[in-house]
């Protein structure tokens, strides 16, 4: 059985530096983040010497760094590319996470290359493709069900590619890679790193007779991922890379659900050990914590698995983007500067600080900040709460509405202080070497280092307890980022050794031990493509393909492509086309799917997949539905403005020379 069959890595998000190193810390096999440039989140770049100093320490524990390099490029941007490549290379980053097919055309390092989720892998046919085509690890679309998964691991081989899945964070509504709204409304391209989020917005539904069928809803903006209780299943599917999404996300977030993922899948490793595929982790060490995770605790939309499960009615945060929060309590009584609440729970506590909040009764949340909170009789769990904001001004707040806390300080501040302890095991033995004594450690991969030291031959005063004296001496690893897991003395007599001695030769066996496992790190192997050229499963590639520049027009020409349409961003879509292709339903989270339909007396025909209209102030956008493969198009144009303005920078980047990769435009066609 080969590695990449049992080993299962926990991948966490890092926005810099030291949130990376706390994502080690709390138990993550693997961290991604962002480079100084070409990273589809623009505001959370990193400098390569941080990078670098990152991976050192990762590869400490055997944790590995990967960089996103997930943006579209221009041709003028492909040598910027190359050089960052190798300078991340340079710094020991062990893979780079990219989208752009033309990055495989040019001179990069050595370096392990991963299909970010923006290439937007739903297929058997595309996995393998790009397996082929020479990445080791490839990011599944979050909208696949653990059948879908389970098609793609049969189609692909897992010696040669792991499969990687998203099991936590905030979802993007679109299939990733195909949401064009923002690059055709603002210039900004989520394909560069730049999303404006309008899935976020608020809209009106209206049907094809102009009727309203929802009134300011966020009917594009999911709940979020959380895959808690679909670990197994997905292990049993073949995903061995399990992602945490967030590199916008703060420390406390990374913290919590690093730490979280980290028990749920050390419960599991240890459950199939007996098994006969048992797993492990594929780093070193293990961790402990000084707080209980809880994802409920960080920001969220509250929760769904997505379609893991099939599809589901429940996947939409329609009514806020906001984070709810979880129920506390209620209101008893408002006063002029005050509001007494009834907790749920008589054992919790309010606290200065906290973040409360409510619907008001157009079902829109409304913040409640608590700037001091005083508990009135804690055997009935009654709180005064004085809120920051004037009680007048707080929307529809009255006796009996529910509460919910979204921010709980006391929970804040346990997360900023030190919080988890990750360490290596080793065993320590001690022996008599003549007149000298010989230390050896051993760690659990099976390192080991030795350290000599000179043995006084001086008896131990208390001969009863000189061996114990000594193992627990030993046993004490401090700072370092080993625990000892045994201690064996072999001594031919009760001899005594100075705590100094013990000591010196413990901190020279540490650092030949730490020597020996960096001079053993191996690093990850870049997967050579198949030659010749394995074909892509399509030989046509609309807008939809993201081909930005030539070397990324090379690569699919080279792969069997006869036709190659430049990305949406070149800006040669001017009509309307499919801005957003999702597997969300607006139709169907309505009930108004006609499937839904069929069986209902009365209904069964009537209902049918016609458009609708989704309208933000000026902004209107057509749901169109294929009902076939079930996905929803959210279809419209570029503003002209944006398009003028885009072509422009454009030509100027390319010097005038702007980018042209057929002679004629591919066409989509709607099912209905």
């Amino acid at each position: 059985m080969s590695l990449q069959n049992y080993q299962l890595e926990l991948l966490a998000p890092a926005r810099n530096l030291e949130i990376g190193l706390e994502a080690v810390n709390h138990g993550a096999d693997a961290v991604y983040i962002g480079g100084p440039s070409f990273g589809a989140r623009s505001s959370a770049d990193n400098s390569v010497s941080d990078i670098g100093t990152l991976a050192a320490y990762a590869h400490r524990f055997n944790s590995r760094i990967f960089v996103t390099m997930n943006t579209i490029l221009r041709d003028d941007e492909l040598e910027g590319a190359r050089k960052l490549a190798w300078q991340l290379y340079d710094a020991g980053v062990d893979a780079l996470i990219v989208q752009d097919m033309g990055l495989l055309e040019i001179d990069l390092p050595p370096i392990q290359l991963h299909a970010s989720t923006q290439t937007d892998i739903r297929t058997p046919e595309k996995a393998r493709f790009l397996q082929d085509a020479g990445l080791s690890q490839i990011v599944l679309a979050r909208e696949l069900t653990l059948r879908e998964i389970a098609a793609i691991r049969t189609a692909t081989d897992p010696a040669r590619c792991t499969l990687e899945f998203f099991v936590h964070g905030a979802l993007c509504v679109a299939y990733s890679g195909q949401c064009y709204i923002s690059a055709a409304h603002t210039g900004r391209s989520a394909n560069r790193g730049e999303c404006s989020q309008a899935c976020r917005l608020p809209y009106q539904v209206v049907d094809a007779k102009g009727r309203f069928v929802a009134h300011d809803k966020h009917v594009l903006s999911m709940k979020d991922n959380n895959q808690s209780e679909n670990l197994a299943a997905l292990v049993d599917a073949g995903v061995r890379s399990f992602k945490i999404e967030g590199r916008y996300k703060d420390m406390g977030y990374v913290k919590n659900i690093t730490a979280h993922y980290r028990k749920l899948l050390d419960e599991l490793i240890e459950e199939r050990q007996s098994s006969d595929q048992p797993l492990a982790r594929s780093s070193s060490g293990m961790t402990t914590f000084s707080f209980t995770p809880d994802p409920d605790q960080n920001f969220n939309r509250e929760f769904t698995d997505y379609f893991v499960n099939g599809r589901q009615d429940t996947i939409g945060a329609f009514d806020s983007p906001k984070n709810p929060g979880q129920p506390i309590g209620y209101v008893t009584q408002v006063g002029p500067n005050w509001v007494e609440l009834q907790l749920d729970e008589k054992s919790d506590t309010l606290h200065n600080g906290d973040g409360l909040c409510y619907y008001d009764l157009q079902k829109e949340l409304v913040g409640l900040a608590v700037n001091r909170a005083e508990v009135q009789s804690a055997a009935k769990g009654k709180w005064r709460i004085f809120p920051k904001d004037a009680v007048a001004g707080l929307k529809d707040l009255r006796k009996g509405t529910q509460v919910n806390r979204n921010r709980d300080v006391h929970w804040t501040r346990t997360l900023e202080k030190k919080s988890s302890d990750r360490r290596i095991g080793v065993w320590l033995a001690l022996e008599e070497t003549g007149r000298a004594m010989a230390l050896t450690l051993t760690d659990e991969d099976g390192h080991s280092a030795q350290a000599h030291g000179a043995l006084q031959r001086q008896l131990s005063h208390d001969a009863a307890t000189s061996l114990d004296t000594l193992r627990e001496q030993l046993s004490r690893m401090g700072n370092t980022i080993f625990q000892a897991l045994d201690v064996r003395v072999t001594f031919s007599q009760p001899w005594f050794v100075p705590a100094s001695a013990l000591n010196a030769l413990r901190r020279e066996a540490v650092d030949s031990l730490e020597a020996a496992r960096a001079k053993a790190f191996v690093r990850l192997p870049r997967a050579q493509p198949v030659e010749p050229p394995v074909p892509f499963p399509e030989d046509t590639l609309s807008y939809l393909g993201n081909v930005f520049n030539q070397a990324a027009h090379r690569f699919y020409a080279k792969h069997g492509v006869k036709v190659i349409a430049p990305a949406y961003e070149a800006m040669e879509e001017l009509g309307e086309v499919s801005l957003m292709i999702t597997k969300h339903c607006v139709r169907f989270s309505l009930s108004l799917c006609p499937k839904q339909a069929k069986g209902v007396t009365g209904v069964q025909g009537q209902v049918k997949a016609e458009p609708l209209q989704l309208i933000n102030g000026k902004e209107k956008l057509t749901l169109r539905f294929d009902c076939k493969p079930c996905e929803m198009h959210v279809v419209g144009k570029a503003k002209t403005a944006v398009a003028r303005q885009t072509r422009e920078e454009l030509a100027q980047a390319a010097q005038g020379q702007p980018v042209t990769f057929y002679p004629h435009r591919p066409h989509r066609e709607f099912g209905h």
